[in-house]
């Protein structure tokens, strides 16, 4: 079956928000990428880009959360508008409150974690960084 991994841009930050979703998910990243790794004669890299993220990789269960830095050449993400939610499935109501109380740290929740009218128990929020999420768990 495939898999589906969110991959999210970032205006110069993707390597300190993915530090703090490390902190709440542990694990290890699997892969860093600077754009100073990738600069060549053919392709050289601006010396206030060289540091930037140009692939992060956070393993999360059987899934993996992307991200990178967009270059100031191709322009801004506007971190207000909606870049599409990453959606959490827990195997309990007490790793959702973890993840949900973790990842909400310093962020805007829009719907707090409770039981939902589909019967779920379902959080939303947008976080510090502006990335929207939603944690459910649903018992079998």
């Amino acid at each position: 079956m495939p898999q589906i991994n969110p991959h999210i841009n970032f205006n110069g930050n993707a390597e300190e928000a993915f530090n703090f979703y490390k902190s709440v998910f542990g694990g290890q990243f699997s892969r860093i990428v600077r754009f100073k790794d990738l600069s060549s004669t053919e392709f050289p890299i601006p010396e206030n880009e060289a540091n930037k993220i140009m692939h992060i990789a956070l393993p999360i269960g059987n899934n993996i959360l992307i991200a990178n830095d967009v270059p100031e050449f191709m322009g801004r993400v506007n971190e207000n508008e909606n870049r599409s939610k990453i959606a959490v499935s827990t195997e309990s109501r007490e790793e959702a409150d973890k993840l949900f109380n973790g990842l909400s740290a310093g962020g805007n929740i829009e719907m707090p974690i409770a039981d939902s009218a589909w019967g779920s128990y379902f959080g939303m929020f947008r976080d510090k960084y502006g990335i929207e999420w939603t944690v459910e768990y649903a018992s079998k």
